[in-house]
């Protein structure tokens, strides 16, 4: 078995683990931390939309030896707007994206385009998009969003219960916000392969709070029949019996993604395959950190206020006091009990030894003094005493 197999045996045992529920209050300032830096750069910053969102002008070149710096002063001087400019692939191919504008300025901007590549105008492929699909988009995109965080709501609350499909709401909310936040702190743009990005670390993100759900669904199945471990205890140990398989989730769900961010992305060029990727990978990374820090803490966290939970707890923590205090009593008990011993023993060595059997008070055996008292011999009981007799009364 590997050392992490190992480990995972034990975290199962329960024999090693991390207070991870005693600890919620230092993931939550963590989480609350993170999500004010998420808000402040989205308040200050903003989002950069792509095109697809705020309508312009996408330009495809052929291979050509023109730097992107040249690319993007031609079009960013000709359009009189920001332009955005990506390398596909090694050969000098690149993609220019310029918002803002509308047929005619798209036209104008080719046109200085191909010039400045040295290549016939119809060679550059240009694709002009309106703002109205991208409102579509950012609708349509809005309107799923809402309908699958209902039904996950609805669907937790029925296989587990209402704290549950709470802390899983929150928990996906929590990788939202720092997704949109690292994108707004870094200005990464919004694409449609962004939202679908998006859409599909909740996926991720549920699937992984679902798995730590479960444990924790059996490790307090008939809590309130036992009184070893009070309910943040047992939360506590599930959590760190399903760490492991978390972290081997998470871990396999990332490098796929990695390799499509960091290689797919450095070889291939920008575009809609390297925006996925990049939500994928900041949207898993904060998925795992929230199922283990945020979710079941926040279950742990409902759980202990109510009454049932706060009577078993009292109870489970009163009977390990109890026994705990009998080991203290019974070693204190000894420790007397060894005490009056040894303050007995100086009394029996001032009285000295017991003359021996036979030897007179004034000297040895056959010294002449008086013999020792003795009493009565006891005769020993014959075995035929009574037998032939009738039972009852002896006269």
């Amino acid at each position: 078995m590997s050392r992490l197999g190992a480990m995972g045996a034990r975290l199962y045992r329960g024999e090693v683990g991390v207070d991870f529920v005693g600890r919620r209050r230092i993931w939550y300032c963590i989480s609350l931390l993170i999500t004010v830096l998420a808000f402040t750069g989205f308040m200050v910053r903003g989002l950069v939309m792509g095109v697809e969102f705020e309508g312009g002008a996408v330009f495809t070149t052929p291979a050509t030896d023109v730097s992107v710096e040249d690319a993007r002063h031609v079009a960013e001087e000709t359009s009189g707007s920001s332009a955005l400019v990506q390398t596909l692939g090694d050969d000098g191919a690149m993609r220019i994206q310029v918002s803002g504008l509308d047929t005619d300025q798209s036209n104008e901007t080719r046109a200085a385009l191909a010039e400045e590549l040295g290549i016939p105008t119809d060679d550059l492929n240009a694709e002009v998009i309106g703002p109205s699909w991208g409102d579509q988009i950012a609708d349509k995109a809005w309107r799923g969003l809402i309908i699958f965080l209902v039904l996950v709501v609805i669907y937790l609350a029925v296989a587990f219960e209402w704290r549950m499909a709470l802390a899983a709401l929150i928990a996906l909310i929590h990788d939202l916000t720092i997704t949109v936040g690292v994108y707004a702190l870094v200005g990464f743009e919004v694409t449609p392969g962004t939202v679908i990005g998006l859409l599909t670390i909740l996926g991720y993100s549920l699937y992984d709070t679902v798995v730590v759900f479960d444990g924790l669904k059996e490790q307090t199945r008939g809590f309130a029949k036992q009184t070893r471990f009070t309910y943040a205890e047992l939360a506590n140990r599930s959590l760190n019996g399903t760490l492991v398989r978390s972290i081997n989730t998470s871990v396999v769900a990332l490098l796929p993604v990695a390799a499509l961010l960091f290689i797919g992305g450095g070889l291939l060029g920008g575009g809609m395959l390297n925006d996925i990727a990049l939500s994928l990978f900041v949207g898993l990374s904060a998925g795992a950190y929230s199922s283990i820090m945020i979710a079941t803490p926040l279950v742990a966290d409902l759980k202990m206020r109510e009454p049932d939970i706060k009577a078993t707890d009292k109870r489970v923590l009163a009977k390990r006091a109890k026994r705990e205090e009998e080991p203290a009593k019974a070693a204190a008990a000894e420790e007397a009990g060894a005490a009056e011993e040894e303050s007995d023993a100086p009394d029996a060595e001032a009285a000295g030894p017991a003359p021996a059997a036979g030897v007179g008070a004034g000297g040895g055996a056959g010294s002449g003094g008086p013999a020792p008292a003795r009493g009565p011999r006891r005769q020993p009981v014959s075995r035929t005493r009574g037998r032939g007799r009738p039972s009852g009364k002896r006269r």
